[in-house]
């Protein structure tokens, strides 16, 4: 009897240790291999990189007057100052400054032109002066602006004209050609044959050899330009490239135009967009 109850009692213990709920130890963690660690190397999330805040989102350009007369001699003074508003950051106070010492430069020397040479009685009404500024470019934090200024002495036959023009960068100050051009890029031939060729064009005297001259690649010739939104702006003042009668001459060349000779890692290819 005993034999006969001994597989019976075999099959109970077996499925009674299979039903039991005692949960078994979780497994020790095994090492990842180097090679298979590198499949699991988590991808990294590509975020953008903000550029930095232009400055002169936040500037507005204001016009500082100044008026200023005199008895003996005769003559009065008027002139409009550009300045920047918005922000005490010093590079905005280094480029305000800046526009105020052309200005007030213009200014003195005319005053001690007339004091030292200009009789007290005047001959018609007495000399004046007036200095004007348009801004004729602004991108990014780059102010490109044209100040011009006329002028009359007291007896003369008519007034007189010239331009002084000033292309700022915020971040990095007054800029000049070298700024703008290859190093190794002959940029003022380049400019001198386009302006020339277009010159030509005009009913101006310009093919008088005495005018032609005016445009030749010297860096004299090439003193008053702009980065204006429209194109690389070159100005000829009156008496350079034509008689006075025709007045300033000015010659806008477009940024692709210029690709040739610019240095499009430069301040250039802000404007060239």
């Amino acid at each position: 009897m005993k034999s006969k109850f001994l597989p019976a009692l075999t099959f109970i213990m077996l499925a009674s240790i299979a039903c039991s709920t005692t949960a078994f130890p979780a497994p020790e963690p095994t090492a990842i291999a180097p090679a298979a660690a590198a499949m699991f190397t988590p991808i990294p999330t590509l975020t953008s990189v903000p550029e930095p805040a232009l400055l002169s989102k936040s500037l507005i350009l204001v016009s500082s007057p100044f008026n200023e007369s005199g008895d003996g001699p005769i003559y009065a003074i008027t002139a409009q100052t550009p300045q920047l508003q918005g922000s005490d950051d010093p590079r905005v106070a280094a480029l305000n400054a800046r526009m105020n010492e052309i200005v007030k430069n213009e200014v003195d020397k005319f005053r001690a032109d007339i004091l030292a040479n200009q009789p007290v009685q005047p001959f018609v009404a007495g000399s004046s002066f007036d200095m004007r500024y348009t801004l004729l470019g602004q991108r990014d934090d780059v102010w490109s602006i044209k100040f011009e200024a006329m002028y009359f002495y007291d007896g003369a036959a008519h007034p007189g004209h010239y331009s002084i023009t000033l292309n700022y960068d915020l971040n990095h100050g007054e800029l000049t050609l070298d700024d703008l051009f290859l190093a190794d890029a002959n940029y003022l031939q380049f400019i001198s044959d386009y302006c020339k060729a277009e010159l030509a064009t005009r009913d101006i005297g310009f093919t008088d050899p005495v005018f032609m001259s005016g445009a030749d690649p010297l860096p004299e010739n090439y003193q008053r330009w702009n980065l204006a939104d429209e194109g690389f702006a070159v100005t000829f003042d009156e008496y350079q490239v034509a008689p006075y009668v025709a007045g300033a001459q000015t010659v806008i060349i477009p940024y692709a135009d210029l690709r040739p000779v610019s240095n499009l890692n430069g301040v250039l290819q802000i404007f060239d967009r």
